[in-house]
């Protein structure tokens, strides 16, 4: 995957060294007016392949369309974003370079030790995506509903695991959620990542978990995993049938993943505001908004201000789970 991101990268560089980019034009930085007047990067801090990398890609192309610029994604995954942090926050603040990023990248920080934080080091461009999670079980377990899962918990303490792609993920944040609003007890099982971590769940080894809804879809539907409740504070149409946990009589437990845009802290207001236009527009066209409600997912359009406030409350709301469930990184 490495080997692919550094082929992205190396063709952008070449491109710029070879003078087949034109050069950036110093007039009006201020406005934007000039904007873009090369390629624009958008750094995606995981591997190629992922939702993050295909709400990246569709984006791109849209905003290439509606620029009359080419915009790249270059995937650099590792040390939880920090790769990708590292090049965004080096990079020029004229535009040129993008970064995008999930809740997850709010709540890393939270656990673990990060040079950045997001809300002082960087600017906020837009939320393009809300993307909820579901509750399920491994059939093995004697509920059909979450308030029968409530009370199999209570009968059960500790005895059921619960997996997520690691410490801190939303997965997992969802599983302390559900413990805090239900006063229940479950033993988290952190893995790398949701590949392995399904292998166990279908296989019986792990009770219970909180995946995304499209990469959980396939397994419900032939009924390998028991879906109880979807985490948005709504239904969601891939899941017409699933309640909410509000619905299904748990208050409190309302988890929406997110992606967004951000750019080095001191790009221009005026770039970045004809950035978050474009890419509204974009994140509502006929083609995006049925790929990502045929996933679970649904399209945001917003201001860069609305993008900072949330981010400001995921940090707020996520700080004080993390304090009341203890939880600590590794």
């Amino acid at each position: 995957m490495k080997t692919y991101a550094y082929v992205i990268y190396g063709l952008w560089a070449a491109a710029c060294a070879a003078g087949t980019i034109a050069p950036a034009q110093a007039q009006s930085p201020s406005t934007g007016a000039a904007y873009p007047n090369r390629p624009v990067r958008t750094v995606v801090p995981l591997a190629p392949g992922g939702g993050m990398d295909t709400v990246a890609r569709g984006l791109s192309i849209r905003l290439g369309e509606a620029f009359g610029q080419t915009f790249v994604v270059d995937n650099r995954p590792g040390a939880g974003s920090q790769v990708a942090l590292d090049i965004a926050a080096a990079s020029a603040s004229d535009g040129h370079t993008l970064m995008m990023i999930s809740a997850t990248t709010v709540v890393h920080p939270l656990l673990y030790k990060s040079r950045y934080d997001i809300l002082r080091d960087f600017a906020p461009v837009a939320q393009v995506t809300a993307q909820g999670y579901v509750l399920v079980v491994h059939p093995s377990v004697p509920a059909k509903s979450v308030g029968e899962f409530v009370q199999y918990l209570k009968t059960n303490p500790d005895k059921v695991n619960f997996s997520s792609s690691g410490i801190g993920s939303l997965i997992h944040m969802s599983g302390e959620l559900l413990k805090i609003a239900t006063g229940t007890r479950m033993t988290h099982i952190p893995y790398k990542g949701m590949g392995t971590a399904y292998a166990d769940l279908v296989g019986g080894q792990v009770q219970a978990s909180f995946p995304t809804i499209i990469s959980s879809i396939a397994y419900i539907n032939s009924g390998r995993l028991r879906a109880l409740a979807v985490t948005p504070g709504k239904r969601v149409p891939a899941l017409p049938t699933v309640p909410t946990f509000a619905e299904a009589g748990v208050q409190g437990v309302v988890v929406v993943n997110w992606y967004g845009l951000i750019a080095p802290q001191k790009t221009p207001p005026a770039i970045i505001s004809r950035i978050a236009v474009q890419a509204n527009k974009a994140m509502q066209s006929p083609e995006m908004m049925k790929s990502l409600l045929a996933e679970g997912a649904e399209p945001v359009s917003g201001t860069p201000a609305e993008f900072a406030a949330h981010m400001k409350a995921e940090n707020e709301k996520w700080s004080r789970v993390i304090k009341t469930a203890g939880i600590r990184g590794n």
